[in-house]
């Protein structure tokens, strides 16, 4: 802060802006980081779906001695903007979550059956 010949003090127009400046890269990096957090929690809310849909099959096949590709017939309901692709047979069944604010896809597999990607395996939820 400079003292100006009339005895009134204030700030330089360049001290102005380099406060300006530091907002604003403050203000970006809060941004980002939000941004990466609400995809963590759209992938945690897919993963989610996926478990609770396990629980739901697993509850029909028992009820009805078979696996069931229609999620109608179970008593669930999936997490908002989750797209859920559920395939079955007298294997076992496969299903993927998606959702459109994310890239990211994750999928999960109960018996011997192909599952869809990106699935590696038997019983556990795997993203991409």
């Amino acid at each position: 802060m400079r003292t100006r010949i009339t005895g009134k003090y204030g700030f330089t127009l360049i001290e102005l802006m380099v406060v300006i400046v530091i907002i604003g890269i403050l203000a970006s990096m809060a941004v980002a980081t939000w941004q990466s957090r609400k995809e963590d929690a759209i992938i945690a809310g897919m993963k989610s779906d996926l478990r609770n849909l396990a629980s739901a099959e697993e509850a029909y096949l028992s009820a009805n001695d078979a696996y069931t590709s229609d999620t109608d017939d179970l008593d669930f309901r999936s997490s908002p903007d989750v797209v859920l692709t559920l395939q079955a047979d007298q294997a076992g069944w496969t299903a993927k979550a998606t959702h459109p604010a994310t890239s990211k896809e994750c999928a999960f597999a109960v018996g011997a059956i192909t599952p869809l990607s990106p699935a590696r395996g038997e019983g556990i939820v795997w993203c991409e």
